[in-house]
C-alpha cells in the first residue's frame, strides 16, 4: 500500500482524556473478575507527590513502582515476579513495589501517568508509548526471543479452514495484545475475512470478543457459540498435538520455546484443541522503563535487568505457583518492534491519541 493511500485510510484506534476512559474501552482485560489492584488504570493510589522520579522514598532508599500485566487471568503475577523484585533488591539499593494492572492499556496508562517506573509490558504498547518508555530489553523464554500466535479450533467445532469462520463468533485477547489480537488479525484478513474495523471496531465477516488468552481458550472449550480462539502459543500449545506445528509451521518448530511442550496438556485436561493457523516469529515482549523517571537508580536498575540470569528468576522448591515465564533479558530497543509497527499498519491504526 502507497504512503498515500495508508494516510487516507488511517483510523485512530484509541481516543480518550484519561486512563478511565482506555481502560472502559479495553475491557478490563482480566478474565477472572479481578484485577488486584485498587484503581482500573493500574494505579497504586498514591498521591504520587514525588519530582516526577521515584514514586515514594523510605528514608535514604529510593522505592521504584513496577506494573504487571498478565497475559493469563489465571497467573498470579506478583507471587510470579518475586525472584525478579528480589533480585534487583539485592542488586541495587531500591525497594521494588508492585502493582497489578488491569489490561494492556491500563498497563501504559500507569507509566504515563507517572505512577509506574518499571513495566511488564505489550509490544503493542511499546509502540503507543515510545515517547514515553525507554526499551530496556527483550525477554527470553528458553533461549527464544520470539514467540508464536495461534488460531485454534475444537476438534468438533465443524471448522476446518480460516475461512470457515465466516459469520462465526472468535473469541480474541486484550485490543492491544500483539499475539492474541492484533497479529491473529493480520492472518484473519489475509485469509479474505474482512475484519471491518477490528479491534476498536466491529468485523465486518465475523463476531468478536475481547478478553485475555486463558479466557478466549476456556470460552471457546465452554461455549458451543464460539468456533476459535486466537491467543499466544503459549496458551495453546500444551493443547494442540505437536504432529499439528510440525505439518503447519517449520520455524515453530526450530524457534518456538513451546513446541517441546506442545500437546503435554490433553492427556490430564481433558482438552484437545485444532489447529488452524500460526503466525511468523513475534519478538517477545519487553520490559521497559520510564522515560521521564529522573533518579540515577534507574541506569542501575537497567544494568541489573540485563544482567539477570535463569537461576536469578527463579523460585524456592516450596513455590507451587507459575514459575516466571521468561529466562533472561536481552538488550534491546524500539527498533526490535518495527515488524509490530508493520501489524498496526496493516490493520489500519495508530496510537497517537492514546494519552
Amino acid at each position: 500500500m502507497s504512503d498515500n493511500r495508508w494516510s487516507a485510510n488511517r483510523r485512530t484506534f484509541v481516543k480518550t482524556a484519561g486512563a478511565g476512559g482506555v481502560v472502559a474501552l479495553a475491557g478490563c482485560s482480566g478474565g477472572d473478575g479481578s484485577d488486584g489492584s485498587d484503581g482500573s488504570d493500574g494505579s497504586d493510589g498514591s498521591d504520587n507527590e514525588s519530582d516526577g522520579g521515584t514514586t515514594g522514598e523510605t528514608d535514604d532508599v529510593p522505592s521504584a513502582q513496577f506494573i504487571l500485566n498478565p497475559a493469563e487471568a489465571d497467573v498470579e503475577i506478583e507471587e510470579q515476579y518475586q525472584p525478579m523484585f528480589e533480585y534487583l533488591e539485592s542488586e541495587v539499593e531500591v525497594e521494588v513495589e508492585s502493582d497489578r494492572a488491569a489490561s494492556y492499556t491500563a498497563t501504559l496508562q500507569a507509566m504515563r501517568n507517572e505512577q509506574g517506573e518499571i513495566a511488564d509490558i505489550s509490544p503493542s504498547a511499546v509502540i503507543a508509548g515510545e515517547d514515553i518508555l525507554d526499551v530496556v530489553g527483550v525477554r527470553i523464554a528458553y533461549g527464544a526471543s520470539q514467540y508464536f500466535s495461534t488460531v485454534t479450533t475444537t476438534p468438533d467445532s465443524g471448522i476446518e479452514s480460516l475461512t470457515d469462520l465466516e459469520g462465526e463468533l472468535i473469541y480474541l485477547g486484550d485490543i492491544l495484545s500483539v499475539s492474541g489480537t492484533l497479529v491473529p488479525l493480520t492472518i484473519l484478513k489475509d485469509a479474505d475475512l474482512d475484519i471491518g474495523n477490528a479491534p476498536d471496531g466491529d468485523a465486518a465477516d465475523f463476531d468478536a470478543e475481547y478478553s485475555d488468552h486463558t479466557t478466549a481458550r476456556e470460552q471457546m472449550v465452554e461455549r458451543d457459540d464460539v468456533m476459535a480462539a486466537t491467543t499466544g502459543a503459549f496458551s495453546s500449545a500444551p493443547y494442540v498435538p505437536q504432529e499439528q506445528f510440525e505439518e503447519m509451521s517449520e520455524d515453530f518448530v526450530d524457534i518456538s520455546a513451546e513446541y517441546e511442550g506442545a500437546g503435554d496438556e490433553i492427556e490430564s485436561s481433558g482438552t484437545e484443541l485444532e489447529l488452524l493457523a500460526v503466525s511468523d516469529p513475534i519478538p517477545r515482549a519487553p520490559l521497559a522503563t520510564r522515560s521521564g523517571w529522573d533518579d540515577p537508580v534507574k541506569a542501575e536498575i537497567e544494568e541489573a535487568i540485563l544482567n539477570v540470569t535463569e537461576d536469578d528468576l527463579s523460585h524456592g522448591d516450596d513455590y507451587d505457583g507459575e514459575p516466571l515465564w521468561f529466562t533472561g533479558v536481552e538488550e534491546g530497543s524500539i527498533e526490535d518492534y518495527e515488524p509490530i509497527r508493520k501489524v498496526l499498519e496493516e490493520l489500519g491504526l495508530e496510537f497517537e491519541d492514546l494519552s
